[in-house]
């Protein structure tokens, strides 16, 4: 079967370090068109490596306009790596051009603007998906492994922390009113929601708590709690998704998962100024490593959580404690694999398998993030709706 053509919106640090690095490792795919409005290099041969797309990717073809991009009758699927407030438009115009898209996270200002590129999806009968990523990360897919596998029982409680600390982009967070989109709940929190909702589904009722921790009077948060309840069978499931980028802390908690057979609780071990990601693939995107490199996605092994059970479910890694009576020991943590993102859309493209994440499940983190806001807004519990 022959590559899928692939486009590229924008030429930033997102699509450089989240997006070519993967997409280029899977033979499903060949990038032939990215669209960057900066000039080309007169020579772009000698110009610096990371300067612009013709100097990394030679062999595609170089477009200043989006109305020239998506002219270009050779693509097939487009990415969208661009700001926040022209994700939902970008993904518009490359689904009237006919073309599939993936757009970065978060997948729209608001989940009113999201229906609005699901409905057209549907329309051109053509798949539509977010970058959500962090479903790959090592540490989901561990937990997700262990929760599938029954090694927590039925779960009752969740705790799920994107933290990090005083991050170089945060004295740029100045401003004072909240728009759509601002805010660390549609940033760090686009991936956790989501990260809840595919491990648990919708809610029934929601709660935020926000906060500007960053020393200025503001309505657009830099930290927030948000609780999700739930109903019939889950009924006494509580899940918390939690964000704070200004606590000074040598550890920070990542998991706190409770069921009736067990526990897994997972720390951040590094030190502050080693934090970069959840993830060891991005860390090791930014040291220069590649998706296909030998240890790519490998965690080390003190990052691992630990798993406590009543009954054994890894001899290999639990140890009894007679005092307790429970096993307890060091999981291994999974390899990450953000190509499996990619490699999905791919099948999906070809008919070869269910998309995995799906545009609906974006749309609905996008809505638990407005009901959080109107809960810290009314001071109340606020039903799903």
């Amino acid at each position: 079967m022959a590559p899928i053509k692939v486009g590229v919106v924008g030429y930033g640090s997102s699509a450089k370090s989240f997006h070519l690095p993967f997409i280029t490792a899977i033979p499903d795919y060949e990038v032939v068109a990215i669209l960057q409005r900066a000039e080309a290099p007169p020579d772009p041969a000698s110009a610096p490596r990371g300067s612009h797309c013709t100097v990394d990717y030679p062999a595609a073809r170089h477009y200043r306009t989006a109305d020239d991009f998506f002219a270009n009758p050779d693509t097939q699927f487009v990415v969208v790596a661009t700001q926040t407030d022209t994700h939902a438009h970008f993904a518009e115009q490359a689904l009237n051009a006919g073309k599939h898209v993936i757009v970065d996270k978060p997948f729209a200002r608001s989940s009113e603007e999201a229906d609005k590129v699901i409905k057209l999806s549907e329309e051109k009968g053509l798949i539509l998906t977010c970058f959500q990523n962090r479903r790959w990360d090592a540490d989901f897919q561990t937990l997700s492994h262990l929760i599938k596998k029954g090694a927590l029982g039925d779960i009752k409680e969740a705790e799920l922390h994107y933290d990090f600390e005083s991050p170089p982009w945060l004295s740029k967070m100045n401003q004072k009113e909240y728009t759509p989109g601002s805010g660390m709940a549609f940033g760090l929190g686009t991936h956790s929601v989501d990260q809840a909702l595919a491990l648990f589904g919708r809610p029934k009722s929601v709660t935020g708590f926000f906060r500007a921790q960053r020393g200025i009077e503001s309505e657009v948060e830099d930290s927030f709690t948000i609780i999700l309840q739930y109903g019939g069978a889950q009924r006494d499931l509580l899940v918390t998704v939690k964000t704070a980028v200004t606590t000074p802390m040598a550890q920070q908690l990542k998991q706190l998962v409770r069921g009736t057979k067990g526990s897994f609780i997972k720390v951040e071990q590094k030190p502050w100024f080693q934090q970069r990601s959840t993830c060891p693939q991005e860390e090791q995107i930014a040291a220069g490593l590649k998706p296909l490199d030998p240890g790519f996605g490998v965690e080390s092994d003190k990052m691992r959580g630990i798993l406590t059970t009543y009954d054994e479910f890894d001899a290999g890694v639990q140890r009894y404690d007679p005092e307790t009576k429970k096993y307890t020991g060091a999981y291994p943590t999974m390899t990450g694999r953000w190509m499996g993102l990619y490699e999905n859309v791919a099948d999906a493209i070809n008919g070869k398998a269910e998309l995995v994440v799906k545009p609906t499940q974006s749309r609905d983190g996008l809505r638990v993030i407005e009901l959080a806001r109107e809960s810290h807004n009314k001071g109340v519990t606020v039903q799903w709706r």
